[in-house]
């Protein structure tokens, strides 16, 4: 994106969750009920990460989406909840602190990890997104998000409701989400997509981010996003993390040298943390938003840099969408090509290549004859991929269809 439309060094709030049972929320109850019953709770949590340095604070609609709701029986009532919620926030903070949508996995997998398709998703993350921009969000931002499908998904939904999108996935000791995403792969393809910021919440702790986010900074042109948790939780003490207040803020300060300049904390951070990041965020000094020029396309867990000149492009021959696509795939790697090229001509092939594509180690050029179902092969490639300019379709169309989903027309 062109620019970003708040201040950096931005401060988000630190953990809810995690103060709210300090507070005495008890497990198994709908949090986003229990907090609109008991408001004075929440405002003080919020009331303390504003006065402590936040610039942005999250209202706690983490999991009021219909699909998590209807556990509660509340699925009906999404925008009354997330209205509410939302008005709390700002009441909490005043109006010289964002406020942001919190919104985070449905819990649904969509094919052939599970039996939801990808546009339900779609359609129950845009039902929240649009009660929350209702309600008054400056922003929204998604939390916690374990696959790179999800990520589209929710930024497909939302990116168009007229507030900038954040995106942050939580990763395990390699670096990977729960489905296998990375972060580099999600920064290539969320930032083409629309998202204002990408980056990592929750996970293991600031420990071991640096080398994530050098990573993801070679292939960034959108501010990159670190709010991870103290440390890693204490097993015998539910609550408990492992590193002190000094200890994260001293995580943090490699992390930011790597490059995130939006800051945070999650679960076992208070407002003692915030103000420590806050503190660093002061000696920062004037910010450059990244401004990557390569092109490159990706998978769910790989990145692509694609040759400076054309000319050094090799197209494979069109493979067609079969049975075997992921071998054939495969078996490309030991040709001397390095660009894969997919016939895609019908809704079969459609879901072949969708389910097929993590498996490439090269990046991938959709050759397709027919506007409909190329539209759906890149609404369903989750990833960043290439569009092939020898299809029939006229090449304004092509590249109608391919700036949808952030693909490259070559």
């Amino acid at each position: 994106m062109d620019s970003f439309p708040f201040k950096l060094p931005l401060i988000l709030d630190g953990a809810t969750g995690t103060q709210l049972m300090a507070a005495g929320k008890p497990e198994g109850v709908c949090g986003e009920l229990w907090n609109l019953e008991h408001p004075e709770v929440l405002t003080a949590i919020q009331k303390a990460y504003a006065d402590a340095g936040s610039d942005a604070v999250y209202a706690p609609t983490f999991e009021a989406n219909r699909h998590r709701l209807k556990a509660f029986g509340l699925e009906n009532d999404v925008a009354r909840i997330n209205r509410e919620l939302v008005q709390l926030t700002r009441n909490a903070v005043g109006e010289g602190v964002l406020v942001g949508g919190d919104m985070s996995i449905t819990g649904l997998f969509i094919e052939p990890y599970g039996e939801a398709t990808f546009d339900q998703l779609v359609d129950i993350f845009r039902e929240q997104g649009k009660a929350l921009v209702d309600a008054g969000v400056d922003f929204i931002g998604f939390e916690t998000m374990m696959s790179l499908w999800e990520c589209r998904a929710g930024l497909i939904a939302t990116r168009d409701l007229g507030v900038p999108v954040f995106v942050s996935i939580t990763v395990d000791g390699n670096g990977r989400t729960l489905m296998g995403s990375t972060l580099p792969a999600c920064v290539v393809t969320l930032q083409e997509l629309g998202a204002a910021a990408i980056g990592i919440n929750c996970a293991e702790g600031p420990a071991g981010l640096d080398e994530l986010f050098y990573r993801a900074m070679v292939c960034a042109k959108v501010p990159l996003i670190a709010k991870p948790n103290a440390g890693r939780p204490d097993p015998e003490h539910p609550g408990r993390f492992d590193l002190d207040c000094p200890q994260f803020i001293d995580e943090m300060k490699n992390v930011i040298r790597s490059g995130a300049v939006i800051l945070g904390g999650c679960c076992g951070t208070g407002p003692e943390h915030i103000a420590g990041l806050a503190e660093l965020a002061s000696a920062i000094g004037e910010v450059t938003i990244p401004c990557c020029t390569d092109q490159i396309c990706a998978n769910e867990s790989s990145v692509f840099f694609l040759p400076e000149e054309p000319g050094d492009i090799n197209l494979s021959e069109p493979i067609e969408c079969s049975w075997g696509l992921e071998d054939d795939l495969i078996e490309l790697e030991d040709e001397r090509v390095n660009v894969a090229v997919v016939r895609v001509e019908t809704e079969e092939d459609v879901r072949t290549l969708s389910e097929a594509a993590p498996m490439s180690r090269l990046p991938i050029s959709v050759l397709c004859d027919d506007e409909a179902i190329l539209d759906a092969a890149l609404r369903n490639f989750h990833g960043r991929a290439l569009v092939d300019s020898r299809s029939t379709l006229d090449e304004a169309v092509l590249r109608r269809v391919a700036e949808r989903y952030g693909a490259i027309v070559f």
